[in-house]
């Protein structure tokens, strides 16, 4: 197959080594092949205006500009591109975020060797691909009521170890608001205790610590 007829793909990760890894596995293939490499978001939206890539592979988490910030602005450019979300985390919060923005694919890197390849064809044939784990995360969580951008901040402060006194002290508030903020997102995500809650929330992707 000629070089014109593959599919082109943009690789799209902060790491050099994970980088190379998923361009040989793709460029053994014939019918893609990597046009380009990007170490960030800003960087991937400066290629996918040069290069017009079938397909982009793009990392969550980087430094500069983030995955899902980065889609959102190759879709606004280039909205014929198909993004795929490369991730390590397992949380529904990111997912929806990523699904939301414009991505066709979402998949966990753990997964790349075996089911790369076929998510990217899927994907360029127009196809929506969730993998089956991420799939169920987001039913199990469909409905919830999100966290406010408060809550997320105060529970951040928790996360760090502040007590009430000290996250009302950082975020200019009362310790009844801390404490009423606190309720809330226990019911939200059906946390026993501050901890719990803390935990829930990294798995589900609302925060990295």
């Amino acid at each position: 197959m000629n070089e014109a007829a593959r599919s082109g793909v943009l690789v799209v990760d902060d790491h050099p080594l994970f980088r190379d890894g998923v361009a040989m596995l793709v460029n053994r293939q014939d019918d893609m092949h990597v046009v380009g490499e990007a170490g960030h978001g800003a960087e991937a939206v400066e290629l996918c205006l040069a290069l017009s890539p079938d397909v982009v592979l793009m990392d969550l988490q980087m430094p500069h500009m983030g995955g899902i910030e980065a889609v959102r602005a190759i879709r606004a450019a280039r909205p014929a591109i198909k993004l795929i979300m490369l991730t390590t985390y397992k949380g529904d919060v990111q997912a929806t975020q990523a699904f939301a923005a414009g991505v066709s694919g979402y998949l966990l890197k753990d997964m790349v060797r075996k089911d790369l390849v076929g998510i990217i064809r899927d994907v360029h044939r127009g196809r929506l691909v969730v993998p089956p784990e991420i799939a169920q995360q987001l039913a199990s969580h469909m409905g919830d009521e999100a966290l406010t951008l408060r809550e997320i901040e105060v529970l951040k402060c928790v996360a760090l170890g502040q007590s009430n006194k000290r996250v009302a002290r950082s975020l200019g508030i009362t310790e009844d608001t801390v404490k009423s903020h606190m309720s809330s997102t226990l019911a939200k995500l059906g946390a026993n205790d501050r901890t719990h809650a803390v935990t829930l929330a990294i798995q589900r992707g609302i925060f990295q610590l």
